[in-house]
């Protein structure tokens, strides 16, 4: 199978969102099946012989953070922001092209950012790009602008028409759940492959607890008799954490509820509001968001930084009562640290992992009496949380395994370049 050079687009490609991730998982098994990665955006933490930093690709940049907001507070255009616009776009249409001229690409693929509207000189620029070189493109949509609400009051409904996504044919577009798929044909005609989020189930957390991380309890404040409840979420008004709390409130033990990141980039009103309400109910509720980074660092002082994959094998329970997502990582990191798991019946969950058969704690949009007796009878029974725990982690090899990714891939790959991988494909499986 002969190496392609892959070229990846976002905003940014650092830290721990789920687009990030996610670039970071596709390129790593596109690197075991022999290709090479690279990457472009306006923040990068990937290798830097091998990236590209484009600070207007970002949508924290000044300028395109105060064209964002003229686009999505207004119904009429101004002429001065159709400028600006195009004065960026044809900005990072020269970068773009930089980027595949400099790493020689073969393909690209841009991660959400023809899906979501936070810069969109920069989609116009890609969807360009595309056009004028007929580059081979892999489109992942993560999710789409019309499933939130702050987009649709605009004065870009062209360029959302034609560049959120572009209907071009060099393009081969991937969703992460069935809805996308749905809504993507239905409001464009645009047809797409289901590739769901996914975890590296193949290989199982080696050593969770080292001398790093053993004193993850200790540092955070978390006695040895206190239940240890994670919320491992930003802190944003979809991901339902009053749920959590009243569960944490209405629990008859000793508990904790530990809320790993911070807003982000979407306001600190629901964050207050999540302060009170701890408050309110009576419930010890700590944000760790400063102590968790991307990658284990000792200060000059001593403090650490922890990553949230040392944080979840403390925790004796994890909470993700989200009232939309689209997909759930949370839910396979879960998965995958055996730890059980409450769950928010969110569409996404409903359609397309629960008839899979996970065993979770599940609720219906609020807690009721029997979700918290089940939460103590789980929690009460060491035989009945492995088996718990155990299944689910088999599910998740099952279904979202990076077994998924190397078929998929092979598939896409043979869509632009003919037999050649369709041919590495069928030879792997009948192990020629």
């Amino acid at each position: 199978m002969k190496k392609r050079r892959i070229g990846f687009i976002s905003f940014r490609i650092s830290g721990t969102d789920g687009v990030s991730l996610e670039t970071k998982k596709w390129a790593s098994v596109f690197e075991e099946m022999g290709h090479e990665s690279f990457f472009m955006a306006g923040q990068l933490d990937t290798d830097p012989e091998r990236s590209f930093l484009v600070e207007e690709a970002h949508f924290h940049h000044p300028e395109i953070t105060t064209l964002y907001e003229q686009c999505f507070s207004n119904r009429k255009r101004p002429q001065e922001l159709s400028t600006g616009l195009h004065h960026y776009r044809e900005i990072l249409k020269t970068k773009l092209r930089q980027f595949i001229d400099r790493f020689d690409l073969d393909l690209i693929i841009p991660q959400n950012t023809l899906t979501i509207p936070l810069n969109i000189s920069l989609g116009m620029a890609i969807t360009e790009v595309i056009a004028e070189t007929g580059i081979p493109t892999i489109a992942h949509h993560h999710d789409f602008f019309w499933e939130r609400k702050r987009f649709l009051t605009n004065c870009v409904w062209d360029y959302l028409n034609s560049c959120y996504p572009p209907h071009l044919p060099m393009i081969q577009h991937v969703v992460i759940n069935s809805s996308g798929q749905n809504q993507l044909a239905l409001r464009t005609g645009i047809s797409s492959h289901l590739i769901p989020n996914v975890m590296d189930f193949e290989h199982p957390p080696t050593e969770p607890l080292d001398d790093f991380n053993k004193d993850v309890r200790k540092v955070f404040g978390i006695a040895d008799d206190e239940l240890f409840v994670l919320q491992p979420t930003r802190v944003v008004q979809r991901k339902g954490i009053e749920h959590a709390i009243e569960l944490v409130a209405r629990m008859h033990r000793k508990a904790v509820l530990v809320i790993s990141h911070a807003s982000g980039d979407e306001g600190y009103e629901y964050q207050n509001r999540v302060h009170k309400y701890a408050e309110l109910l009576g419930i010890r509720a700590i944000f760790v968001d400063h102590q968790i980074g991307d990658k284990r660092e000792i200060s000059p002082s001593g403090e650490k930084t922890y990553t949230l994959q040392d944080v979840y094998p403390h925790a004796d329970l994890v909470t993700y009562p989200s009232l939309q997502e689209g997909f759930g990582n949370a839910f396979l990191e879960t998965i995958y640290f055996r730890k059980p798991i409450l769950v928010n019946n969110y569409s996404i969950y409903r359609h397309d992992i629960k008839p899979k058969g996970f065993d979770v704690i599940e609720m219906d949009d609020f807690i009721t009496d029997k979700t918290v007796d089940y939460t103590e009878r789980i929690l009460s029974d060491p035989e009945r949380l492995h088996k718990m725990v155990e299944t689910n982690y088999a599910l998740g090899l099952k279904y979202y395994s990076y077994a998924i990714l190397r078929t998929t891939f092979r598939n896409l790959l043979s869509g632009f370049f003919g037999e050649e991988e369709a041919r590495e494909h069928t030879e792997t499986n009948s192990g020629i």
